[in-house]
């Protein structure tokens, strides 16, 4: 029998990588959690998606069709089988756009389902160091926390935080491109 797992996926950082390194491949999401289940040998709950609503400033036709293109993104995720989103908001910062309460709920759901015993391991997809006093607290409450990363994009403290390492790599994304 299978040991129980979550996903946990930053959807701003994932959405990155595809971009940056993958060409911005057709993705499917569902496959995607499926092939970590496979890869770390255990059977997925549910997977969490984690992302946040592009600004939509009145007038402007291109965030407009950006919205628009999240939110049926979005429907198309909350209609796959034991999936769920959460978003966080957009603040401008200093010139520049930055996600708000994404890495909390992230933390939080790592946190609650580790307490409750819901899964022996947590898969997540980030790069980023906010999230290592909930790795911590999950990892104290004997989960076991796999990190599915991009060397080029993930903070080295995260790299040490964790029980094993996956490098995303191209086969792990050409084996969950849309058909």
């Amino acid at each position: 029998m299978f040991e129980k797992s979550a996903i946990f996926i930053d959807g701003g950082y994932f959405n990155r990588l595809l971009k940056e390194f993958f060409g911005g491949a057709q993705f499917d999401y569902l496959k995607f959690s499926k092939r970590l289940g496979e890869l770390t040998g255990t059977a997925v709950l549910r997977t969490h998606y984690y992302t946040c609503m592009p600004i939509k400033r009145q007038g402007n036709e291109k965030d407009k069709e950006r919205h628009a293109n999240m939110q049926r993104f979005i429907t198309k995720l909350h209609r796959l089988p034991r999936f769920s989103v959460k978003r966080g908001r957009l603040q401008f910062i200093n010139g520049v756009f930055k996600q708000k309460m994404v890495d909390v709920h992230m933390s939080l759901d790592l946190v609650d389902m580790s307490f409750d015993n819901q899964i022996q391991h947590a898969i997540i997809v980030a790069g980023d160091s906010d999230f290592i006093p909930a790795i911590e607290r999950a990892k104290n409450h004997g989960t076991i926390v796999h990190l599915f990363y991009h060397p080029n994009t993930v903070h080295h403290q995260l790299l040490d935080m964790v029980d094993e390492l996956h490098v995303i790599g191209e086969s792990l994304i050409t084996s969950c491109k849309l058909d």
